[in-house]
């Protein structure tokens, strides 16, 4: 196995590990497909400050693990 392949493996593991835990630590969510395309409830205060919250930031870290995931799983796929 080459160093390369170990390194990027480690670094897949790792962001694996990390976004399970951001996803588990998300608050449950049980409007269900209406919530994404907005119908539903109506907005409140705390849904216009989500950004700022904790929540926000777990929904964020959330997309960016998931993109990161997507290009190590391409690169280790190349390799």
């Amino acid at each position: 196995m080459s160093v390369q392949y170990a390194i990027v493996g480690i670094i897949y593991i790792l962001g694996c590990l990390a976004l399970v835990c951001a996803i588990l630590m998300q608050k449950k969510r049980t409007a269900g497909l209406g919530s994404i395309a907005g119908m539903g409830n109506s907005e409140t205060y705390w849904d216009k400050n989500k950004k700022r919250s904790a929540e926000g930031s777990l929904e964020k870290w959330t997309k960016i693990g998931g993109g990161i995931l997507f290009v190590v799983s391409l690169i280790i796929s190349m390799l």
